[in-house]
């Protein structure tokens, strides 16, 4: 079973976005800043990250940044999700290494379906 981290600051989020995926057949891990994203992975590497851009102390960019910059993480999954659409933050998180990229509020089947293709691919 594929172990989703989910990161995300609001309460309401991380759990939606937990129940979803546990929905979809994930198993899930949550973190609430950047901080504990990075402590996650290095304990226990998911096979895909839900990462929120807008995080207290160091943000989802960084964390990406940290993540891409390491060799075992380089290629992991990582799904950017945030409240703005502005394309100035999909161009800085594409350029960052994101796989894909989501706008809050989403629609959950689109999430499931991207999760889903991300992580048929990984395992091919």
């Amino acid at each position: 079973m594929a172990n989703v981290l989910v990161v995300d600051d609001e309460p309401n989020i991380v759990l939606s976005l937990e129940f979803l995926m546990e929905q979809a057949g994930f198993q899930v891990t949550t973190a609430e800043d950047g901080e504990q994203a990075l402590e996650s992975v290095k304990n226990a590497q998911p096979d895909l990250i839900l990462l929120d851009i807008s995080l207290p102390g160091i943000s989802g960019f960084d964390v990406l940044e940290q993540l891409r910059g390491q060799p075992d993480t380089a290629s992991l999954p990582i799904i950017m999700l945030t409240a703005h659409g502005r394309e100035v933050e999909r161009e800085k998180g594409m350029a960052l290494g994101a796989d894909d990229y989501i706008t809050k509020p989403f629609s959950t089947q689109t999430l499931v379906e991207k999760v889903k293709t991300l992580l048929n691919g990984a395992s091919s």
